[in-house]
């Protein structure tokens, strides 16, 4: 394969490429913004943009959740995170404020996050915070670990949840435990009467594993963020973005192919910086966008300017920083279709997207994905 090099005797490596590796080419139609749809539905659920945030307290509070599903995206709660442990999340969030200004202890915020995350998952706040996204009328979706997936699920249903997102770092379709019965996603997404989207993966391989257990969406990449994110310095793992979205997406056609018409989403988490990397990653074949820090500016966001992800409060072996605070001088609906003064493509989010698609002559998010790309250099 010409995608294979050498990196010696014997040892190949697979040549991938992220989202800043590639650009889009337009056709040789343009169409007006006003004539694009940015809407996809997942089962029975619709929405009109693009965008699951990633389940990190960081940007998502019930609160949020609410926001996000009444601008026409979903808002991901995490039953593992503070709302479920904590009482006073504003207590428990200040206290990490005060912690990243420690200038002697930079480890600080990290500590303060395994702290809090020590204390027992409480499914009375898990349904209050349920309760609360449930009776605006939004779409509720909750993240759990496979860890504990199984454990949490039956509390989740009852509480009102619609869509379930069962998220790791890594995830495979069965996830082996040293004691007890292993989590099985099969047999797991069989018993539920919701759609489950499942993931991070980063290979075709993995993402055609995931669709054969029935998951509704498969998740790409594990919310890779420059300078936040250290699975790769930690654990050596890296996820190309745009050759790994493309090749979940080749999954999906042949399980199309497999199944006779059963589709999966493919939803992008990681390297999406701004609204032109959204673009890329429907191009290279994502039906939607799992976005985490570009969340953080908005003025809605709980962790004031703050971001991390999950893998920040692991007990043993943390995997994301606490990044520095930015200004949160932009309002939601702002950051996701503007109107926007900046030009670096931080906010107007969505917007954007729509005008990338007409400039290329796209009308839909699934003819975006056939658009013509190109490597850089």
């Amino acid at each position: 394969m010409r995608d294979l090099v050498e990196i010696g005797m014997g040892r190949t490596a697979r040549r991938a490429y992220e989202l800043d590796d590639i650009e889009i080419i337009p056709s040789r139609r343009t169409r007006s913004s006003k004539d694009v749809s940015t809407a996809w539905q997942i089962d029975a659920y619709r929405f009109d943009i693009p965008l699951i945030t990633h389940p990190t307290d960081a940007i998502v509070s019930p609160g949020t959740a609410v926001a996000v599903g009444e601008l026409g995206g979903l808002g991901v709660l995490n039953a593992e995170g503070l709302w479920a442990r904590h009482a006073n999340v504003e207590e428990a969030l200040f206290r990490l404020v005060e912690a990243t200004e420690d200038t002697d202890d930079p480890g600080a915020p990290v500590k303060v996050l395994q702290e809090l995350h020590s204390a027992p998952v409480r499914l009375d706040l898990v349904a209050a915070a349920i309760k609360e996204v449930r009776d605006s009328g939004v779409t509720v979706a909750v993240r759990v670990s496979p860890q504990r997936a199984a454990e949490l699920t039956p509390d989740l249903l009852a509480a009102g949840v619609e869509i379930l997102v069962v998220q790791g770092t890594i995830i495979s379709a069965e996830h082996v435990l040293r004691d007890g019965e292993p989590l099985n996603l099969k047999s797991f997404i069989a018993d539920l009467e919701v759609p489950v989207i499942a993931g991070g993966v980063g290979d075709y391989r993995t993402a055609m594993h995931l669709m054969r257990t029935g998951a509704a969406g498969v998740i790409v990449g594990y919310g890779y963020t420059p300078g936040v994110t250290t699975t790769d310095s930690v654990l050596g793992i890296g996820v190309p973005m745009a050759t790994a979205i493309a090749d979940a997406a080749a999954a999906r056609r042949d399980y199309l192919d497999e199944t006779g018409g059963r589709y999966v989403h493919v939803i992008a988490d990681g390297g999406a910086q701004t609204s032109g990397d959204i673009a890329k990653s429907i191009a290279c074949g994502a039906d939607a966008v799992m976005l985490g820090e570009p969340l953080a500016s908005a003025t809605e966001a709980p962790g004031q300017g703050l971001y991390w992800t999950a893998a920040s409060a692991h007990p043993s072996v943390p995997r994301s920083f606490v990044s520095p605070g930015v200004d949160q001088e932009v309002d939601l609906r702002t950051l996701l279709f503007g109107p926007s003064v900046d030009p670096r493509g931080v906010t107007n989010l969505f917007g954007s997207l729509r005008r990338a698609m007409a400039k290329s002559g796209y009308s839909d998010l699934k003819e975006f994905q056939k658009v013509g790309l190109t490597i850089r250099g």
